[in-house]
């Protein structure tokens, strides 16, 4: 997946936002809470980065697809191995979980002032 398709299909999510932090890292949020990485720190360091479940954790660490996230592995987040470690629509699949992961931990306030419920 390219980097403009990559930023295209975070911001397609609901009340996705974007941010440039960290050496012209592309930082995707909902609710100001980041849920996937891509291009300066992260292309520096590897690849698109984002939160998964425990399971995806596993499963993707485990068939080497990805590695864990720098700084933020204990928080179940996952770098790819490269941009083209995942078909198109695996990787939408998953940055839709990643979305969906951090929407559910937002207050129900917050996710009914975004439009979430």
């Amino acid at each position: 997946m390219t980097p403009k398709t990559f930023e295209a299909r975070c911001l397609r999510l609901p009340a996705a936002t974007k941010a440039v932090q960290w050496e012209g890292t592309s930082v995707f949020k909902v609710g100001g809470k980041m849920f996937a990485l891509g291009g300066g720190f992260a292309a520096g360091s590897g690849s698109y980065m984002f939160k998964v479940s425990d399971m995806a954790y596993a499963v993707l660490i485990e068939h080497g697809v990805a590695r864990p996230a720098p700084y933020l592995a204990r928080a179940k987040w996952v770098q790819l191995t490269s941009n083209n470690a995942l078909l198109d629509a695996e990787l939408t699949a998953y940055l839709a979980q990643a979305h969906a992961l951090i929407v559910a931990k937002l207050t129900r306030k917050l996710r009914k002032a975004l439009g979430l419920d």
